[in-house]
């Protein structure tokens, strides 16, 4: 029993999964940071603060969804223009500047097909 949890933890993949959890831990923090500190005030210096909470429409605080709505917003275009394009960029480079490799060599018997039909072409 417990070498197999043993080999469980060791898969590769359990591995990669916690890195995974923890730099993306990591990555909202900074993404939450920049939202928070940087992009919220400069939206709130050129259109006021902004700022919803207040908003309720009997019980129902619609003003804090609202404000959900708009960080989400806001994090979804940070994340998009400042990690995911630049990224993208960064791929088709790196795809730009490997060679193409050349098509792998067909397989004797697809050669000897190909040959077969050019015979019976030319007699047709």
């Amino acid at each position: 029993m417990w070498q197999g949890f043993k080999n469980f933890l060791m898969r590769g993949n359990v591995v990669d999964l916690a890195v995974a959890v923890i730099l993306g831990g990591a990555f909202g923090q900074v993404v939450n940071s920049l939202v928070a500190d940087v992009l919220t005030p400069l939206i709130g210096a050129l259109g006021g603060v902004p700022d919803f909470s207040a908003v309720k429409l009997g019980p129902i605080a619609l003003g804090k969804f609202v404000n959900a709505l708009l960080n989400f917003a806001v994090v979804a275009a940070a994340i998009y223009f400042l990690v995911v394009t630049p990224m993208q960029a960064v791929q088709r480079r790196l795809k730009g500047a490997e060679a193409p490799s050349p098509p792998p060599e067909p397989p004797e018997e697809v050669k000897l097909l190909r040959e077969i039909l050019e015979e019976l072409r030319k007699k047709a």
